[in-house]
Parts: structure tokens; C-alpha cells; sequence
């Protein structure tokens, strides 16, 4: 059984754990006593850990358990939009130190949010990693890093509907939490190493219709969808995936 760390155990990590724990023996971090002993009553194994934006004075200590482990996923966020490129800097360097020289299979959970806000259907090639600052930064540490672009996280709880939604006629680009896990799941059987993937369901139906299909409001009304698409045919194709969940009308279901 092949040993899983998974460093940021929120809503997304928790998910994932979820997904695997029954094929594989996991490993998390957490930033709190609670939650580690909630974690830890899973069966899971969870430490203390969180990566700050400045320099610490004693740099953390290589995670104990990395040693042992096959398969790194790190959920937490590295992108410019959290902070600037400085802070971005130190908290790479503090999760670097806990990692360490790892050389194992590893994924970054990183965003479609590296692509502009314009009209058009966008693909990996027009955002090339080394133009994201915290992708290339660890791209460069770890060359075998897998970076998964994901799509607005849904699922269980988190449904369009929940939310004020300004734009109702622009594409959705979101993604279910189960695709996450099958993903990389289909990655670590495959032992997929260096790639760059957008994650997002094939369909993208505008904010209004995914709405309405939530409510169970009858909607034929029929419109040109705008906005961006962040398109997902590379990772169909090269992983020769088929979506559990691919239009975003459903994921309720």
C-alpha cells in the first residue's frame, strides 16, 4: 500500500483523504489541536503545520514521515493572489524545509484563476507555469511536480446557489471534488510525473442555468454563453479520463 501525505487537510483535503484512505494510508497536516485530533480519530495521521508569508527565525524541521511516503499533494495555496511575490518566496522556502529533498510523485492543487478574466476558451498553453510565480518556484525545486489548475471547487455543501453571483450569462469553469480525487488517482496508477493540467468539468453552462438546475426552476430560456472557458482536453486526453461528474447542472445530484 503506497503511503500518501497531504499537506493543508481543509475542505478540499479532507476530500481527498476521504477518496483515497480506502486504497491508500495517508498522512496530513493541520494548523490546529482540534483538528488534528479529529483528523487523527480517522485513522489518518496528522502533525502540525503552517507555512507563513515571512521568514521564520528557526526554519522548520523536514517532516518526520516524509521519508516513508510515495505520494505528496499539497492543497495549500501558492499563488500571487494570496500574496506578493516576496511572501510567496518565504512560504515556499518554509514548506520547502518541510519537505525537504523529496523525490517521490507530488501534485499542486494551483487555480485557473492564473487566467485572465477575458472571453475566449483558454488551454495550459496560454499560461505557461513559467509565467505563475509559485508554480514555477516549486516546479524548479521539484521537477517532477504535477500542477493541477482547479476549477471552482464544488460539491456537498458547495453549490452555485449558495453564492451571490454577479455576470449570471458567463460560463461556469468548476469542478467536483470526486473528479479531483479521480484524477489523481488515475496519476498515481499511471505514476504521472511533470505535467501541467487544467481541472475543469468538459460542460461549462452559464452561472444562470447551473442556478436554476440547483433550485429545480425550469429553464429553456436559450443565450449565447460569454466569458472565459477553461478547458480540461488535454488531461482527457493524455489520462484518457472520463468525468464522473461533467456538467456543472448536476453536481446537486
Amino acid at each position: 500500500m503506497k503511503n500518501i501525505g497531504i499537506i493543508g487537510y481543509g475542505w478540499l483535503g479532507e476530500r481527498i483523504a476521504s477518496s483515497l484512505s480506502g486504497k491508500y494510508s495517508i498522512s496530513a497536516t493541520t494548523t490546529t489541536d482540534k483538528k488534528r485530533d479529529d483528523i487523527n480519530s480517522k485513522g489518518i495521521h496528522a502533525v502540525l503545520a503552517s507555512f507563513p508569508d515571512y521568514q521564520l527565525t528557526e526554519p522548520y524541521s523536514r517532516w518526520s514521515e516524509i521519508k516513508d511516503m510515495d505520494v505528496l499533494i499539497i492543497t495549500i495555496p501558492v499563488s500571487e493572489k494570496s500574496c506578493c511575490v516576496s511572501s510567496l518566496y518565504n512560504r515556499i522556502q518554509n514548506l520547502s524545509a518541510f519537505i525537504g529533498n523529496f523525490k517521490g510523485q507530488m501534485f499542486l492543487m494551483s487555480s485557473t484563476g492564473v487566467y485572465p478574466d477575458l472571453p475566449k476558451e483558454f488551454t495550459e498553453e496560454d499560461m505557461p507555469l513559467e509565467k505563475v510565480s509559485g508554480e514555477r518556484m516549486l516546479r524548479n525545486k521539484y521537477p517532477q511536480l504535477n500542477i493541477l489548475r482547479l476549477g471552482g471547487l464544488m460539491g456537498d455543501n458547495r453549490l452555485l446557489k449558495n453564492y451571490n453571483v454577479s455576470n449570471p450569462d458567463h460560463a461556469v469553469n468548476h469542478i467536483h471534488y470526486i473528479d479531483i480525487s479521480g484524477i489523481i488517482s488515475e496519476m498515481i496508477e499511471q505514476n504521472t510525473e511533470s505535467k501541467l493540467y487544467n481541472v475543469t468539468a468538459p460542460i461549462h453552462p452559464a452561472k444562470s442555468k447551473v442556478i436554476n438546475a440547483q433550485k429545480n426552476i425550469p429553464d429553456d430560456e436559450e443565450f449565447e454563453v460569454k466569458g472565459k472557458k477553461v478547458m480540461s482536453s488535454k488531461l482527457v486526453s493524455e489520462l484518457d479520463y472520463t468525468f464522473q461528474y461533467p456538467d456543472p447542472k448536476t453536481f446537486h445530484l
